[in-house]
């Protein structure tokens, strides 16, 4: 007759085994992150839960120091902060801001999609719209310190930030340029013999960016950084010529625009990565815009985006920057799409700290936008 002892060594053994094959499940079903394996092996087991985590199905307030907030409330206890280029200002959309809508303006319209952002929700605290045509993300690094620095508007009680710039790093408008005013207009490589020029200027663009999301985790470590991508501007499968643009100039236009979307996407990926592995507060995330006017492209009937706008012809052809750019359609979609981010958050918990969410009261939010 066995003992206790070898009675139970056997079913040690199976319990050992099992417990090794869910640790394999786990550690192969969820990104090689602590955070995202910790999360599912509490989920699965409700046991050797971090005490951040706390047991399934609750949500716990954070660790003392951080405090844990769904989407929206992390996204809406301070003031909302938006930055960027022509996208973002609302260039080509109307309704512009007093002072702004004239050459060498920033082009502000009361349509961009940051009014929408804004007017969706209840922030504690209220708009800093400062989004400005023709700005590149060189210059915004540049000037970082100059008092009329956008990046120079965001405070420490920033909740939330929405950034969309490169196009203009990229030289997107003579890109376009060149594509529609070649000479010949028969010159079928115009467009696309840009590709290099293209290529190098992404290379660049992507320093420009990591150090862009640096500098605004910097000054507003606990806000939600929304990084807003670009659209589509001609249908996915192009079926006749546009103005002088061919179908391969369509396609190759698209095709750079979701390179660049891509990457940028990466980029931002790479910085939320670093801020979950170490515990931090605030997040960084991607708004893809790329298919948001998908039926609505530039040659369509109910066109989302404007077409081709020409300047005073006086001193010759000249396109005007308003040309493919959202028009108040247009940016009310790209505010629905930086609306669901908003609600659906990073795919991980969002932190702020708790001294600084206490810290938010309306005059101090108010103060900050001064």
């Amino acid at each position: 007759m066995r003992g206790p002892g070898e009675v139970r060594r056997p079913l040690l053994w199976r319990i050992a085994a099992v417990s090794l094959v869910l640790v394999v499940a786990v550690v192969a079903a969820v990104p090689a992150t602590r955070e995202g394996v910790a999360r599912l092996w509490c989920g699965t087991v409700g046991v050797g839960c971090p005490e951040r985590f706390g047991l399934p199905g609750e949500l716990p307030e954070g660790d003392g120091q951080r405090l844990r907030l769904s989407p929206v409330e992390a996204a809406t206890w301070g003031n909302y902060v938006a930055l960027g280029d022509s996208y973002s200002s609302g260039h080509g959309a109307g309704d512009y801001e007093s002072g702004t809508g004239e050459p060498g303006r920033c082009w502000r319209s009361g349509n961009a999609y940051p009014h929408h952002v804004v007017g969706s929700y209840d922030f504690a605290g209220s708009l800093g719209f400062h989004a400005c045509s023709a700005q590149r993300g060189a210059e915004m690094l540049d000037n970082a310190d100059s008092p009329d620095s956008q990046l120079n508007r965001i405070g420490e009680h920033t909740s939330l930030v929405t950034l969309g710039i490169g196009g203009n790093d990229l030289g997107f408008t003579p890109v376009l340029e060149t594509c529609m005013l070649r000479m010949p207009l028969t010159e079928t490589e115009a467009c696309t013999d840009q590709q290099d020029e293209i290529d190098d200027r992404m290379e660049t663009f992507r320093s420009t960016l990591e150090e862009l999301v640096a500098e605004v985790r910097d000054r507003a470590p606990n806000a939600r950084l929304l990084v807003v991508g670009y659209p589509r501007m001609f249908p996915e499968q192009p079926e006749n010529r546009y103005y002088t643009l061919t179908v391969e100039d369509q396609e190759w236009l698209n095709r750079s625009v979701e390179r660049f979307n891509r990457q940028t996407r990466e980029i931002v990926r790479e910085a939320d990565e670093r801020i979950a592995d170490r515990d931090q507060v605030g997040s960084v995330e991607f708004v893809g815009q790329y298919a948001t006017f998908d039926g609505h492209e530039v040659d369509s009937d109910d066109a989302w985006l404007n077409g081709v706008m020409l300047r005073d012809l006086t001193n010759g052809v000249d396109i005007n920057r308003s040309t493919f750019h959202p028009n108040a359609a247009g940016q009310e979609a790209f505010g629905e799409r930086v609306n669901e981010q908003i609600v659906d958050g990073p795919e991980r918990d969002v932190y702020a700290a708790r001294e600084t969410v206490d810290d938010a009261e309306p005059e101090v939010l108010a103060a900050e936008m001064d």
